[in-house]
């Protein structure tokens, strides 16, 4: 690798993806410390330009080791460096180059945070000379000692954070003299001093004091509190304002964890940020799986319709495209189904995803557009539609009921319940024949609505086949052992557990069963859960290593359905008007 190819990261990056095996929530007195400093040549990182390594092992306020060498940069050294350091060309000659010390150096790193004043620039030189060497940077966790610096001392303690400054403020026992090994022991000296500093800010771990060095807001330093005591363990956060009102709600795998991810830099969120302003306190509520504490969170936002959620919020908006009941039956978008509804598709997320999908019916088969409630008997002057052919004017009786029926209604009802092959084949002959005419736009507009009508189809009748069964349990096995156990009725979960490891599930099974929820039938492809809901529970089982355990019916889906329709879906969704076909699936 040339010198070119290598750009230095910033503090916020040193320490990302670390490598070194040390744990975040080890505490700051067992943890082992290797404290750099280098001199260089004063150039850009790349690759060479060191002149002098100096790192001083640490645990607990005692020495472990030292490391000191001397390395020949391979290159002149400028006089002001000579000035400045009292490094001179004679005394580098007899030095190893940097390839024959780096070995030493990252083995004296193993298990270790790298600490170092203003630690970009010698992490960057470090990096640049393992890259052009072809060794691996072992990615140690950093903490920068002139970033801790400015967090803790305030401006009256001292006028800056220089390593000199600082070094007589904490009256360390060696002064810097810009030669590598000097400055390094006045960097442990700083560094034990600016840790007895942390304690104050409630700052016992590793993790904290590296996140605690990074440039956090005044209100995430002063919320952090709010993390404390929270549990490891899979399940849902809420923060409350002070008036107990839910203004976020979360899920993780270890809440803990994730809530003190919002005290962090890597919390750059402007509403979270607001959020926590408001924030008084943080509840845990701990589920015995992913799935469980997922289903929690959807049911908890569309409950409380947190402030600062933006996603899940409002399930009652949902809206249906249904036929109505009557001689020439028309699509009508409705917020719910009556128990009488028999032709349906849905749920749509918004109002316009369904006139979109209505679009595209009405593109494919002559369902008539007008609103009018039309008799068997008497007529009505026919629209603008009839007398350009896009509707058979059953106001004026040109058709009958029943092939009305045929024609219009029954595509209809198939492409929703079953197979949808006459409406893609309509659709697709309409966009294979703009595209044949290079109207483009125009095809790519059918595309759209034909991508919404089989979206639509595809997903409703995945939602019917697991909301048909009454009861469904499975299983998978849990990341320490054991088995996540999930009770489902009607595609609600009605009851979660985990059972321990060596033991047989069977009993576990059927404590959930006995202390299950008790869920009602209903009509509709989504009749007791929100279809957000339905759809996590599906995702967790269709993964590979989940296993059904007991089934109260059958779970299958149309052979002929509209799930075999996925991959013409995932091509107009993707791919231009021009290159669909009139293939069948």
């Amino acid at each position: 690798m040339t010198g070119a190819e290598y750009v230095q990261e910033a503090l916020a990056g040193l320490d990302r993806a670390a490598g070194s095996g040390v744990d975040p929530a080890l505490p700051l007195y067992a943890t082992t410390f290797v404290v750099v400093d280098l001199e260089t040549t004063g150039g850009a990182p790349d690759g060479g330009g060191i002149t002098e390594i100096g790192a001083v092992k640490v645990r607990g306020g005692e020495e472990l080791g030292v490391l000191a060498t001397l390395v020949n940069p391979g290159e002149p050294i400028p006089p002001f460096i000579t000035v400045l350091t009292g490094i001179t060309q004679a005394m580098l000659l007899p030095a190893p180059p940097i390839e024959q010390v780096l070995p030493s150096f990252l083995e004296f790193l193993t298990d270790a945070v790298l600490v170092a004043h203003n630690a970009p620039y010698d992490v960057g030189f470090l990096k640049a000379a393992c890259a052009k060497h072809g060794y691996r940077w072992p990615n140690p966790r950093v903490l920068d000692t002139a970033a801790l610096a400015r967090r803790v001392l305030t401006r009256d303690e001292v006028p800056n954070r220089k390593l000199g400054t600082l070094a007589a403020y904490f009256r360390t026992a060696t002064q810097p003299t810009h030669r590598a090994l000097d400055d390094a022991k006045a960097t442990v000296d700083v560094l034990h001093g600016l840790i007895g500093r942390l304690g104050g800010q409630r700052v016992d771990t590793v993790g904290e004091a590296i996140e605690f060095a990074k440039a956090v807001t005044p209100t995430q330093r002063r919320k952090r509190h709010l993390a404390d005591g929270l549990p490891k363990v899979p399940g849902v956060y809420i923060f409350r304002a002070a008036d107990d009102r839910p203004l976020y709600v979360g899920t993780s795998g270890d809440i803990a964890t994730r809530v003190r991810s919002y005290f962090t830099a890597s919390e750059k969120r402007a509403r979270i940020s607001e959020m926590l302003a408001a924030a008084e306190r943080v509840e845990a509520v701990e589920c015995a799986h992913s799935l469980e504490a997922e289903v929690r969170e959807l049911r908890l936002i569309a409950a409380h319709a947190p402030p600062y959620n933006r996603r899940s919020k409002y399930p009652e908006r949902q809206v249906w495209l249904k036929l109505t009941e009557e001689a020439y039956p028309r699509l009508s978008i409705v917020r719910d189904l009556g128990a009488t509804d028999t032709a349906y598709l849905g749920p749509f997320r918004s109002k316009q995803a369904a006139e979109l999908a209505a679009a595209g019916f009405h593109d494919a088969v002559p369902l008539r557009q007008c609103t009018h409630r039309l008799s068997r008997r008497a007529t009505m002057p026919a629209c603008a539609l009839a007398e350009l052919g896009r509707c058979p004017a059953p106001c004026e009786h040109r058709i009958t009921p029943e092939e009305y029926d045929h024609r219009a209604a029954t595509p209809f009802r198939t492409a929703t319940t079953s197979d949808p092959q006459v409406v893609v084949d309509a659709l697709l002959a309409r966009i294979e024949g703009l595209s044949r005419a290079q109207r483009y736009e125009e095809a790519a507009v059918i595309r759209t609505r034909l991508v919404a009508v089989l979206r639509a189809a595809v997903r409703m009748q995945r939602l019917a086949a697991l909301t048909g069964i009454a009861e469904l349990a499975a299983a998978r096995p849990a990341a320490r052992g054991g088995w996540e156990l999930a009770l489902v009725r009607y595609g609600r979960l009605a009851g979660a557990g985990v059972s321990p490891p060596g033991v047989h599930p069977r009993p576990t099974i059927n404590a959930i069963r006995a202390t299950a929820e008790t869920v009602l039938p209903g009509h509709g492809p989504v009749p007791a859960a929100s279809a957000e809901e339905t759809e996590r529970i599906l995702s967790w089982l269709e993964r590979p290593e989940t296993r059904l355990v007991e089934v109260s019916s059958g779970w299958a889906s149309p052979i002929g359905g509209a799930g075999r329709f996925r991959a013409l879906l995932t091509k107009a969704e993707n791919g231009g008007s021009h290159q669909l076909s009139t293939e069948r699936s």
